[in-house]
């Protein structure tokens, strides 16, 4: 019997076994593990702002809903903070398979958070040459970049005023060190 289906579905299926594999790979997780007991969602910060809870990206990834997972703004939202991690039972590295996926979604030219690229680039452009962040420089090139002129132009004289933005740029010891493993870091990506 011919099959009437537009695409083959074990083809379908051997491609995301192989995408789930690479990111159990890079991750260090088993997808599988997770047993959807959903303590990581009931503690995550940012949770309110997620269309999928932490729990969610992987129950995606185990029935193959690759793109939709790609696709999220939960990936992109992740802070990292290891909150998840720390109360799941069976000791999931959610923030690492949450990189992973961000990794993964830019290589595939899907990036659901409008500006991140530029954030992303400005962010380590800072890093590289202060050894840290510069937030007001960052904020000010965002800003003109991302054409939100006036976003924070009310809030600003106040972060000034309360020493919390500065003009001058931090300086670290160690400086060349953090650029040159950002360096390294983007030679690796390319």
């Amino acid at each position: 019997m011919k099959n009437s289906l537009p695409y083959n579905i074990s083809s379908s299926k051997a491609a995301f076994r192989h995408f789930v594999e690479r990111v159990q790979e890079k991750s260090a997780v088993k997808i599988s593990d997770c047993y959807q007991c959903g303590k990581c969602s009931a503690g995550c910060p940012v949770g309110f702002a997620m269309d999928y809870m932490p729990r969610q990206i992987l129950r995606l990834l185990e029935l193959g809903l690759v793109e939709e997972a790609l696709r999220s703004h939960t990936i992109w939202l992740c802070v990292h903070c290891e909150t998840c991690a720390v109360r799941c039972p069976r000791e999931i590295n959610l923030p690492r398979v949450m990189e992973v996926l961000c990794v993964e979604s830019r290589a595939r030219g899907i990036v659901s958070e409008k500006n991140l690229r530029l954030f992303d680039e400005l962010f380590l452009k800072s890093v590289a040459k202060y050894g840290r962040v510069h937030e007001t420089r960052l904020s000010i090139e965002y800003n003109l970049y991302s054409g939100k002129w006036f976003q924070d132009i009310l809030i600003a004289p106040k972060l000034f005023r309360k020493g919390k933005m500065n003009f001058k740029p931090p300086r670290i010891q160690g400086q060349k060190a953090v650029e040159s493993i950002i360096r390294k870091t983007r030679e690796k990506e390319e």
